[in-house]
């Protein structure tokens, strides 16, 4: 039977709602275009994106190199399986390897299966090593993923209700409480897995050494460290990785989102020593490591790795957050903080924000609500200063709509 094509946002969100599972709740538009950091609407409404589909549209909408890249890859193959090597994933895995700490990358389609990827290896080590270590200690308000690993490791009750019982050994404590954590590790523990920002527990920051005090904690320990750089990598800081400047490497990586730049594209990144403990057999995906996907890869890593590319997030993130902690002086009745790092902010509230995304779009900016009173700021690495301001404009004058008049400073 012929597609009967819907022509409006009310057509789309009508015949969604019939079909599709309602796990979530979308914002009525449905997006059908785009191009750089503003995407348009089947009624024709342009946006300014502050979200970049949750920090992945690292090069935003309808980037050419990018276009061209999964245009040509699949016009040659889709699919391979890992029963034979494919070019776009070796070259990807060499220019992850060149800008990181790895010497090893394992592909796989999200950051949840890389976490997971990270649980086992983590776990094998210590099981090829004969000394029975296999607890995982996180974090409050981390967030790692929804599979049931990824979930027993998220240190946010709300995601793990209802899925009980999860993964034994796992242990939850206070992020930037090196005591606790200390506290908490045992002659049992495997690894410690840390986000080095925190991105859906409302962008927050460490305490200064915190993250280089975990990896000493774990390396006189004798476990592994494990950093969740799912949404804070691949630029996103205005580094290649977060954890760049901290004084430390961790044990095992895991990244996704930005990495795609929009295809489905997870990657764990490890040491030459810890890789031996997953040999053939042990793990594998399907689609881990797909042509296409792996085109964008290298496409996204071409653009984001170039220093220059880096400072210029840098700087237009100091500028966004400069801009931010205005709007803090500014509505401070409202306001709370503003803090984050790169193209990566959270602005906290004292109120409620759950229709704020609606208003929002009805000026022409697209934003994101995480944990009900925190304004996630993600736009698209290669988003110019105009733009942001724009849309920053627009963010402030909502803000002044929020409560009594605002406190001009």
């Amino acid at each position: 039977m012929a597609d009967e094509r819907a022509t409006t946002n009310e057509e789309w969100m009508a015949r969604g709602q019939k079909v599709m599972l309602g796990n979530y709740k979308p914002m009525p538009v449905a997006i059908v275009g785009g191009e750089g950091s503003r995407v348009v609407d089947a009624d024709g409404n342009r946006y300014i994106d502050f979200v970049s589909g949750i920090a992945v549209s690292a090069l935003g909408h309808n980037h050419p190199a990018l276009v061209a890249a999964i245009q040509q890859q699949a016009g040659r193959v889709l699919h391979t399986a890992n029963i034979v090597w494919n070019e776009q994933a070796v070259r990807l895995a060499e220019k992850l390897v060149a800008t990181s700490f790895a010497d090893r990358v394992f592909f796989c389609n999200s950051g949840a299966e890389a976490i997971e990827a990270m649980i086992k290896l983590a776990r094998k080590v210590f099981f090829d090593r004969g000394e029975g270590r296999y607890e995982i200690v996180s974090f409050q308000n981390s967030f790692h993923g929804r599979t049931l690993g990824a979930l027993t490791c998220t240190g946010q009750e709300k995601y793990r209700q209802g899925f009980e019982p999860l993964l034994p050994g796992v242990r939850i404590v206070p992020y930037g409480d090196l005591s606790a954590l200390e506290q908490a590790m045992t002659e049992r523990t495997a690894a410690v897995l840390i986000e080095p920002i925190q991105g859906e527990g409302g962008v927050r920051m460490p305490p200064p050494g915190f993250l280089k005090a975990v990896r000493d904690l774990t390396s006189r320990h004798g476990c592994l460290m494990l950093l969740d750089e799912v949404q804070s990598g691949v630029g996103r800081c205005g580094t290649m990785w977060a954890y760049e400047g901290e004084g430390f490497v961790p044990d095992a990586m895991a990244i996704a989102k930005g990495i795609g730049g929009g295809m489905p594209l997870g990657a764990m990144l490890t040491t030459e020593a810890l890789g031996t403990a997953l040999p053939p057999g042990t793990h594998g995906s399907t689609f881990g490591g797909n042509p296409v996907s792996c085109a964008a890869g290298n496409a996204v890593m071409d653009v984001v790795s170039d220093p220059a590319f880096l400072t210029r997030v840098g700087k237009l993130g100091d500028h966004l957050l400069s801009r931010l902690n205005m709007m803090v002086r500014t509505h401070r009745k409202v306001c709370v903080e503003a803090r984050g790092r790169g193209l990566w902010c959270g602005l906290e509230l004292n109120i409620d924000l759950t229709n704020l995304p609606r208003q929002s779009l009805k000026r022409g900016l697209m934003l994101n609500i995480i944990g009900g009173k925190i304004i996630r700021v993600a736009p698209p690495l290669v988003i110019d200063q105009a733009t942001l301001d724009e849309g920053l404009d627009i963010l402030d004058s909502l803000l002044a709509t929020l409560g009594d008049e605002p406190t001009r400073v």
